[in-house]
């Protein structure tokens, strides 16, 4: 299977001679692949997702979307392309919340009736076909970020590109977006590129989870094995999840429970354990 995305060591210099590379491992998604950028601000993630989307150009190194330059080939590869940025404000151009989502529609020329039918699917899915006649300056942080979501996907791309999409949001509307993209993974086959600083929600939503720190990519793996890696957080400033951390410290008290890939995970290892307690326990 081909990689979607393939990014090699790249560098750019910003117009203040700001230099910022992002070397160390290859960075890939795959399709179909959820992969999680983690780390502290300044550690590059906006700078690796700007050239994935063709926004910035290389001075060296190499970028590969879909088998092309996305820096030369942009036009060939933006329907394919969905992104949400983290500033959502930026992004959202329409006067009412229907032509938001229909613009990239519209300046395809699609004809007036699929272009209805596909925004009003589209806000359907995602929860906010009530919303299709209000202009967006007067809603809520996350009702924003649902817009510009559905802006991002009414062209079905094979890519997603989220930067800091849980940034704002309270737990119900967090926990509603995760199953939200979750499913669009898993029912209509798209990669998800995800760029955050929120660490808890990292095994919720990854496949593949990178590490940046300093502009390098030091670790790359499953969540489970990432997390365990207790010096590659350090070097990275992070903190592993707490659900991780519990299981770190079972472990180092003679608990072998291994670390779990989700929470549906540690929800089964902990029953074993309680089970296998209650089992050996004097009567």
């Amino acid at each position: 299977m081909n990689n979607l995305v393939n990014v090699h060591c790249i560098k750019h210099v910003y117009p203040d001679n700001t230099e910022v590379a992002v070397c160390g491992l290859d960075f890939t998604v795959g399709e179909s692949e959820r992969v999680v950028i983690l780390g502290p601000n300044g550690a590059g993630k906006t700078t690796l997702l700007s050239h994935i989307m063709g926004l910035l150009t290389p001075i060296e190194g190499s970028v590969e979307v879909m088998g092309l330059k996305p820096d030369k080939h942009f036009n060939s590869i933006r329907k394919n392309i969905g992104v949400m940025f983290q500033n959502v404000d930026e992004q959202i151009i329409g006067p009412t919340v229907f032509d938001d989502i229909a613009f990239a529609l519209r300046n395809d020329r699609m004809p007036k009736k699929q272009v209805d039918e596909a925004v009003n699917l589209i806000a359907k899915n995602i929860g906010i076909e009530g919303m299709l006649s209000k202009i967006p300056h007067y809603l809520s942080g996350g009702q924003k970020k649902k817009v510009a979501l559905a802006g991002a996907l009414v062209m079905k791309p094979k890519l997603l590109i989220l930067d800091e999409p849980f940034e704002g949001l309270d737990p119900v509307s967090k926990n509603e977006m995760i199953d939200y993209v979750n499913r669009l993974s898993r029912e209509n086959g798209i990669a998800l590129i995800i760029a955050t600083h929120d660490i808890n929600v990292v095994p919720q939503i990854a496949d593949t989870l990178y590490v940046l720190s300093g502009g390098k990519i030091i670790a790359r793996g499953i969540p489970s094995e990432v997390f365990s890696q207790t010096e590659v957080l350090k070097e990275a400033r992070l903190e592993p999840p707490v659900l991780m951390e519990l299981f770190l410290r079972l472990n180092q008290n003679g608990f072998s429970l291994g670390i779990p890939e989700n929470i549906d995970d540690a929800e089964k290892k902990l029953k074993n354990l309680i089970n296998l307690s209650k089992n050996i326990s004097p009567n």
